[in-house]
Formats: structure tokens, sequence, C-alpha cells
């Protein structure tokens, strides 16, 4: 359920682009540096150092990045007013890390990054030669073996639409339940860059990488595109492919049903 920002301060809506490289996902740990503690300790420096929380619409592990990504700051009305100020002066705190606010607006009453979303959309990217990757290291799956991306295609139709996604859901996965709706798996290929595109409402813990895995299995001939729609059905873990790299996966977009962003009263 989403909650109400206290008296004296306003609900922002912050989209972000980040490079996950070297970082340990979203959410904040002890093992190393999050998004949301450089987000948070950035804004925190923009109101005169008070302590503030932030919630976010997805959260993203160790290596992934965002194109698109959707938080909420609760920020004190005395503190800031406008949008512009809250996109840059916060960038600016971010810098020398690879995080980046790319727009801010007021929220709607109500709204909330997490509870509000309507869909979730990832692009998965490899890249497909002998040569390893020089210029997007550390943003492809680097595969060697030609990869049949019509066959790809052929397979991923088996997993699009409401299914029981047991096999493709991580062991520590915290979702009360494996079934999700997968509206979009889609695979593409411009010269040596192969895309996997996927959006849903939700998705279980390395749900696009696992699929990403298996779906590399058809593409280099070892599986049959048929094989996935039995992997699916085997509700098994153990049955589907490996879990691609965290490095190829970006989350590119959420939906809402009104766009924050679109508001005259957006920096973006």
């Amino acid at each position: 359920m989403a909650d109400d920002p206290a008296p004296g301060f306003r609900r922002w809506a912050l989209k972000l682009e980040y490079d996950g490289t070297g970082l340990v996902g979203w959410q904040r740990q002890n093992n190393g540096v999050s998004v949301q503690e450089l987000l948070e300790s950035a804004a925190a420096r923009l109101i005169g150092g008070r302590p503030l929380s932030s919630a976010t619409a997805g959260r993203t592990d160790a290596g992934v990045h965002a194109a698109g990504m959707v938080v909420q700051l609760d920020l004190p009305d005395d503190a800031v007013t406008d949008a512009r100020q809250i996109r840059d002066g916060i960038s600016f705190h971010l810098k020398p890390h690879r995080v980046a606010i790319l727009a801010a607006a007021p929220a709607a009453p109500g709204w909330h990054a997490r509870f509000s979303a309507t869909s979730r959309a990832y692009r998965y990217t490899i890249l497909n030669r002998p040569t390893r990757p020089v210029l997007q290291m550390n943003h492809v799956w680097h595969v060697r073996r030609p990869l049949d991306v019509e066959a790809m295609r052929e397979g991923a139709a088996f997993l699009i639409g409401r299914h029981d996604f047991s096999s493709f859901r991580a062991a520590a996965c915290q979702a009360s339940g494996p079934v999700r709706t997968l509206d979009v798996l889609d695979v593409r290929r411009e010269g040596e860059i192969v895309t996997i595109d996927a959006r849903a409402r939700s998705f279980l813990h390395h749900q696009v990488r696992n699929l990403a895995g298996s779906l590399q299995l058809v593409g280099i001939g070892q599986w049959s595109p048929a094989k996935l729609g039995a992997v699916l059905a085997a509700c098994d873990r153990r049955q589907a492919g490996p879990t691609a790299p965290s490095e190829g996966l970006c989350l590119t977009a959420v939906g809402y049903p009104v766009d924050p962003f679109s508001a005259g009263t957006s920096a973006s």
C-alpha cells in the first residue's frame, strides 16, 4: 500500500540512469556501494545534510544497469521546490559516480514508485562475435558461437503469457509465488548485437537473466525452440539454462497509468 509524505514534505518522482559496474545493485548492502546509497547521500547534500530515504520501482542486482529506473524521494518543502534544481543538483552531487537524474517531477497524490507501476521493461544484450568486447565491455554478454535469432524468437513464443515461471526463478527469490504474466519477449539482431526485450508487470528474481541463458542454448543449437515449452512446464529450475551474466542486463523503462514525467512541472 502506498504511503503518504510526512507533513511539510512533498513526494518527487525521479528517473535515473546508471552504470551498475562495480556497484552491489540498487539496494543498500554492507558489502559495497549501492545506487540507493549514492542517491540518498547526494539528495541529502542538496537539503543541508538532512537524512532521507527513497523507494524504487524495482531492485537491480550487482552489475545490472538502468536507463529508466524510477525512484521516489520525499523532500522538505522548505529546501527544494523546483524540479530542475532537484534534477541538476542531485546529479551534481552524484559525481564522479556513473549515476545521473534524467528527469524529476512532483508526484501526484497517492503515487508510489513501486506500487503505482504497471509494467517493467528490460533489455538483455549479447555481443555475438568471435572477438571479445572492448567498447561494450561490462555492458554485454559475449557469446562467440553464432546465434540463430529466428530459432530464439520461436522459442521465446512458448514463454509469452501467464505461466508458472518456477523454472526461471532464482532459488533466493522472495516473491510470494512463481506465476507471472510475460507480455513481451522479443529477440532481434542488428549486426553483431542480439537483444532480448522483456516486459511484464513484475518479474521474479533473475527471471530475465535465466530466460536469456536458456534462449542462448536455443540460439547455439543445443536446444530446439520447443524445448523451452517443456522446460517451462517442468516448473523446475534445474531443467532451465544458466543464469546469464548480470552485465548484459539493463532496466529500460517503468510504466505507469499516467507518466509522472509528462506534466509541465517536470524537468526532463
